[in-house]
């Protein structure tokens, strides 16, 4: 009888252990996604403001039709792609098309000067930090859960319950991770 009731005892903590684990990455992986989530809500935000940006400059700089498209054409493809690896790389793809807008307002004092515009760069801007602070917090979280399913032994709970890892949100463009020069 004792040798059953210790049996049985291994077995319930065992269940216990296995169900802490299970629940640690599972926790772990409800995070990383709902950090997914704010990165989304975000991009939205950008892609909301883009066609006002777009329809502002095209008053100034209707000549500029190539420049003008390569953004519209790099908003929708953000929009239709998913999965994070998809999705970072349209994004990069969409901050170069910015880029280009952006350097292109140099070329028309008055663009530069117009109130909506700035504004209108002003809400991209921070739209543009609170993405990278986002992509931060996602990316700590999907460490988080990747560090979870690779370790002993909650890669064996991993395993068994077919957790896999999530995919980072990185910088494609070397240009981006360049430290600007300044010079004066």
């Amino acid at each position: 009888m004792i040798p059953t009731l210790i049996v049985f005892g291994v077995l319930v903590i065992l269940v216990f252990w296995l169900i802490a684990i299970y629940n640690g990455i599972k926790r772990k992986q409800i995070g990383a996604d709902q950090s997914w989530s704010d990165i989304d809500v975000q991009l939205k935000r950008r892609y909301n403001l883009i066609p006002n940006l777009v329809e502002t400059v095209k008053g100034y700089a209707s000549h500029e039709r190539e420049t003008l498209e390569g953004v519209t054409k790099a908003r929708q493809q953000a929009i239709d792609v998913s999965g994070i690896r998809d999705q970072a790389q349209a994004e990069n793809m969409l901050t170069g098309a910015l880029r280009q807008l952006f350097a292109l307002s140099e070329s028309y004092p008055d663009l530069k000067a117009n109130q909506n515009f700035i504004h209108l760069q002003e809400e991209l801007t921070g739209t543009e930090n609170k993405i990278g602070f986002a992509r931060q917090h996602y990316n700590r979280s999907a460490a988080q859960y990747n560090e979870a399913i690779a370790v002993f032994p909650a890669n064996t709970v991993a395993n068994m319950f077919n957790f896999t890892t999530m995919d980072y949100f990185e910088l494609e463009e070397e240009a981006q991770r360049e430290v600007p020069k300044v010079k004066f």
